[in-house]
């Protein structure tokens, strides 16, 4: 296996981890609801940008901390940096389908 395709492995991966980081307010899945905009290697090191629904967001203080937390174990993977990123500003139109769906937003 070469080294970037062992790099596209690892990413497939920790963006599998992701799908574990909920919303508290929301209850879903922050991949999901479209919060995750990025994930990227350099080295053995894994970059993750991401945003928050609002920027006084009451999970913002924990939530770059709990998406570093669930993918540090990752194999392959030497540390984890989280860059909260506000724009593009999230926005609704930015979840999938069926989260959408589950918030009440028409499908699209």
């Amino acid at each position: 296996m070469t080294g970037e395709e062992g790099d596209r492995r690892t990413l497939d991966v920790v963006w599998e981890a992701l799908r574990d980081v909920y919303d508290p307010e929301l209850c879903l899945d922050i991949v999901s609801l479209g919060l995750v905009y990025g994930v990227y290697m350099e080295n053995n090191k894994v970059i993750i940008e991401m945003t928050l629904t609002t920027p006084g967001c009451p999970a913002s203080e924990s939530f770059p901390e709990i998406a570093a937390s669930s993918v540090k174990d990752v194999a392959g993977i030497s540390d984890v940096e989280i860059r909260l990123v506000w724009d593009p500003p999230w926005n609704p139109s930015m979840m999938d389908e069926e989260s959408a769906r589950l918030l009440g937003f028409g499908v699209r």
